[in-house]
């Protein structure tokens, strides 16, 4: 049976992974009020570390066995986190110096890493050749640099060369590819990159394509990594050596608001497949490799923030939080989104059928922007109840303004 013939077993995430128990939510089956004593206080974060776990196997256990799967770090950088990502994954893709020292304590090999992103600092490019991660070259002003470090340490660095493509992933959340791009090397000027890596003594690995993030559109992502194999093949004609890596990005989306439909993973699986057949012909000593983030994260993670004052304000019911925007930026819509969604949320020490009542919940900061749910139904709270942001375990507490208006930052913790 090939992995397109498998049957149908989606990694399909529910809105709310946590069980209950006697009202509770049971996180790393532990319930919620007695989870919050052991943090200590709050806002915070907590990451389950079973459903995390769970998610990444019912993954790899539908994607072919010719595709590699990594973890880009970026969506969520807790140390604990990753290294409990390193034995579940084949890779780590890193976005930063301080992302490879994470990488490294966290056990990663750094054969199995690789190193993105503009505007890599001279140190973070003599780091990455000293550790042996393969740098993804973003502009030929790299080059320089990662050659005089292999140079100094007597090393040979590995490298390939993100391209920014021709073509973007339609319907994504944020493009990363197509037209001028502070992102890779433009996909007509690589050949002269490739020309003159072979004068350079470092090793060519082949070629990075990202082209987008947060899609729910199966049909596009397809589409993407079809182009992105196309293109790979036409650059290979000009590489120095054979195309020992492949990174086709990743792109899955996760669904965060009401009508998001949970993204379909059967024709994507099908379709890498194809891909991966392709490949062992004409791109034989090839890794084929996908790379996810927040599609690995997001649903383990839970923002957990507590109830101050509950008011009445013109008939609105608004439910004031010790959290908010400085903690959680995506949930409260990014600084003024142009249609604001709300995130789910849940009552987290309330989470059996109660009557419900529309409600605002809104945080400490002086801002009408401030707010984490908008006239949402959920059961009565009080002061001290829990308000539990779900879909929080990417991009919420490394991407959030904390010194805004100098509140106390959000704890982690992984349960």
């Amino acid at each position: 049976m090939t992995p397109a013939d498998k049957p149908n077993r989606r990694a399909v995430i529910d809105p709310c992974p946590f069980p209950e128990k006697n009202g509770q939510m049971m996180i790393g089956g532990i319930p919620l009020d007695r989870l919050a004593a052991r943090v200590g206080r709050t806002p915070f974060y907590a990451y389950d570390r079973s459903v995390l776990e769970a998610h990444v196997r019912a993954l790899r256990a539908v994607i072919p066995s010719s595709i590699s799967l990594h973890y880009a770090m970026k969506a969520n950088p807790m140390p604990a986190l990753v290294q409990t990502m390193v034995p579940l994954v084949d890779g780590l893709d890193l976005a930063s110096g301080g992302e490879l020292g994470v990488a490294l304590n966290a056990g990663a090999r750094p054969e199995t890493m690789s190193f993105a992103g503009p505007g890599k600092r001279p140190e973070e490019l003599h780091q990455a050749v000293a550790a042996g991660v393969t740098i993804n070259i973003e502009s030929s002003s790299e080059l320089p640099t990662i050659v005089s470090a292999g140079e100094l340490l007597g090393v040979r660095p590995r490298v390939a060369v993100r391209v920014n493509p021709d073509f973007e992933l339609k319907a994504s959340g944020m493009k990363m590819s197509g037209g001028p791009k502070q992102f890779g090397v433009d996909a007509e000027v690589v050949p002269a990159l490739l020309r003159g890596l072979a004068k350079e003594a470092v090793e060519f690995m082949g070629f990075h394509v990202y082209s987008g993030s947060q899609n729910l559109q199966p049909e596009a992502i397809c589409d993407a990594q079809n182009k992105t194999f196309d293109l790979a093949l036409r650059l290979a004609e000009h590489a120095p050596g054979p195309i020992r890596l492949l990174n086709m990005g990743g792109g899955f989306g996760v669904p965060y608001f009401p009508n998001d439909r949970p993204l379909d993973l059967d024709p994507i699986v099908a379709n890498l497949a194809s891909i991966g057949e392709r490949a062992s012909s004409v791109m034989p000593d090839a890794e084929l490799v996908i790379e996810l983030g927040r599609y690995l994260v997001a649903h383990a993670g839970v923002y957990v923030t507590r109830v101050i004052d509950r008011k009445v304000s013109r008939g609105q019911t608004f439910l004031v939080t010790d959290g908010g925007l400085h903690h959680h930026l995506a949930a409260s819509g990014n600084f003024g989104q142009v249609i604001r969604k709300n995130y789910p949320i849940v009552v987290g020490n309330r989470m059996r059928g109660e009557q419900e009542e529309p409600v605002s919940i809104v945080g400490p900061l002086c801002t009408p922007l401030d707010i984490l749910g908008d006239r949402v139904a959920l059961p009565r709270a009080e002061v001290g109840d829990f308000i539990c942001v779900l879909m929080s375990g990417a991009y919420g507490f490394t991407a959030s303004p904390h010194l805004f208006l100098s509140h106390p930052a959000p704890l982690e913790v992984l349960v």
